[in-house]
């Protein structure tokens, strides 16, 4: 029981904690406390001193110091080449469904059928399309242009014995800038024309495609009768959608310089295909 008491004793006993001047031993501090108090004042600091360090870590650049965290600068490059990853997917599947449809169209067979890559989460039937006026009168000089518009091509015959019997319409009138060269897998001519020109069927059909691919932009493809395609590259916009029917010299887009591929300045890349070899369009059309 003594024992006890005097421990007792000794938690509540107060102990005095002073500073001293060496010199002329004048008290200059002192502080009372318990082996109670004592506690509690040392727990306080030492939870104060962990809180202010979380705090400082959780909240401040400091945290950037520690190894292995990430800066802001790192942040944002693993944000930016998340973003530019999903991209880059999406064009390469747009790519690989271009090709796709491209083999098929070469084969002589029926096109993939094209897909949408738009994110359905959206809610796209609140969207309003507007156009701008230099748009809609551009729109107004194409469609009044084409009302007067004679073509050459109404009866195609069903079999050829030669090309020659067709009569190509030149898609759009301007100069040649690079040449058919098939060694270099140029299946096609580049012709420079005026801005905001109009590109023309060059025979009557079908249109089996109509999308943009990173290398030439909006393209648009024709199907005609006896396995011919045309194909149409680098347009600034699209006049028609898959499965519209066209005739030779009506307008099918805006000439232009989308695509990263050989784009310039304002041209079109005119391709014509017979049973799934390219041909030379310069000798079939006067541009």
């Amino acid at each position: 029981m003594a024992k006890s008491e005097k421990k007792k004793r000794n938690w509540r006993d107060k102990y005095r904690f002073s500073l001293i001047n060496d010199t002329t031993f004048e008290e200059v501090w002192r502080v009372r406390l318990t082996q109670y108090n004592a506690f509690l004042l040392i727990s306080f600091l030492v939870f104060f001193i962990i809180g202010a360090t979380a705090s400082l870590i959780a909240f401040t650049n400091i945290r950037e110091f520690i190894a292995g965290y990430p800066d802001v600068t790192m942040r944002r490059n693993i944000l930016m080449s998340a973003i530019r990853l999903d991209s880059l997917e999406k064009e390469l599947a747009l790519r690989d469904k271009y090709f796709a449809n491209l083999n098929a169209i070469i084969a002589g067979k029926q096109p993939v059928e094209i897909f949408s890559m738009q994110d359905t989460s959206g809610k796209y039937d609140e969207i309003r399309y507007t156009t701008s006026p230099e748009e809609s009168a551009l729109r107004a000089q194409v469609e009044n242009e084409d009302r007067f518009n004679v073509t050459l091509n109404r009866n195609v015959p069903e079999s050829l014995t030669s090309l020659a019997e067709l009569h190509f319409f030149p898609p759009v009138k301007g100069i040649i800038s690079s040449r058919f060269d098939a060694p270099k897998k140029h299946f096609g001519t580049d012709i420079v024309a005026k801005p905001k020109s109009r590109v023309s069927a060059a025979l009557d059909g079908t249109v089996i495609f109509t999308g943009w691919t990173m290398e030439t932009g909006y393209v648009i493809e024709i199907q005609h009768p006896n396995n011919i395609v045309s194909v149409y590259k680098h347009n600034a916009g699209l006049l028609k959608e898959t499965g519209d029917f066209v005739r030779a010299g009506e307008a099918i887009s805006v000439i232009g310089d989308s695509g990263e591929l050989y784009t310039s300045g304002p041209h079109l890349h005119f391709e014509i295909w017979y049973k799934g070899s390219p041909l030379d369009p310069e000798e079939h059309i006067l541009f």
